[in-house]
């Protein structure tokens, strides 16, 4: 089922929304309105290579692929959260911008360097954006599947959407699970309106994602940059996919 303006998505090949990437620099450690530091997932890359310091790897997938994934995950949240916030009564203000990067350091947030092998959102005085290694992204997309992008852009997204409305927690993990609930209230709602199509697989492939992206068990949930455990990560996502953003205790 398509959209009035004739548009839907599949995670198999998403239609090409952008020419490319914004290709700079980018995943970021952000300093939070509230002054706390904004996180950055570095998680095991399941059957990937290392990656060089030169671009993205070569693979079975493309790297058009790839960079349109990238820009019909963001395109997809923008609609999303500005149908959502228009539900809410209030105004909403996209992202709008999400930064590839490749070397360790090569972008900041604020003046924190952001390192390989990571994802955050950012925010500072100065600028909001989404960033990313596009290497480890890339090598994540090639072992686990496209769905990944797809949970990767809603997380961080999901962070923007937290500072917007002012969501408040005690422990980092709260946070974090409360992203993954986002992400997956996004994606849930996009395949019931018809938005987003999913494959045979998608279902498991984001869960493979959620795995890699997982803590490691031993670590105490409540130290400041925790995350969740697979399963806790896992749960809370298909909270949000299943039970749309009431799952998430959003109405």
């Amino acid at each position: 089922m398509e959209q009035p303006d004739g548009r839907s998505w599949s995670l198999t090949r998403v239609a090409a929304l952008c020419a490319a990437l914004v290709a700079a620099a980018a995943c970021a450690v952000a300093p939070l309105p509230d002054g706390r530091s904004g996180e950055g997932n570095q998680p095991a890359v399941p059957g990937g290579e290392p990656a060089g310091d030169d671009g993205l790897l070569e693979g079975t997938d493309t790297v058009e692929e790839f960079e349109q994934d990238i820009a019909g995950a963001e395109a997809l949240a923008d609609r999303y959260w500005q149908q959502r916030f228009a539900g809410f009564g209030a105004t909403f203000r996209p992202i709008g911008r999400t930064i590839a990067y490749y070397r360790d350091g090569e972008v900041s947030c604020g003046e924190q360097l952001i390192p390989r092998n990571n994802a955050v959102y950012c925010l500072t005085t100065a600028s909001e954006f989404i960033a990313y290694d596009a290497n480890w992204a890339y090598s994540v997309f090639q072992a686990v599947g496209d769905s990944f992008l797809f949970y990767l852009i809603g997380h961080e997204y999901a962070h923007g959407i937290q500072v917007r409305l002012e969501l408040e927690y005690s422990f980092s993990i709260q946070r974090e699970l409360a992203a993954d609930c986002l992400a997956g209230a996004y994606l849930g709602d996009s395949v019931r309106d018809g938005t987003l199509q999913l494959d045979d697989g998608d279902l498991d492939e984001f869960q493979r994602g959620l795995e890699a992206v997982a803590d490691d068990p031993d670590q105490p949930w409540f130290e400041e940059g925790s995350h969740g455990t697979a399963e806790q990560r896992i749960a809370a996502f298909f909270k949000g996919y299943d039970g749309s953003l009431a799952g998430c205790d959003l109405s």
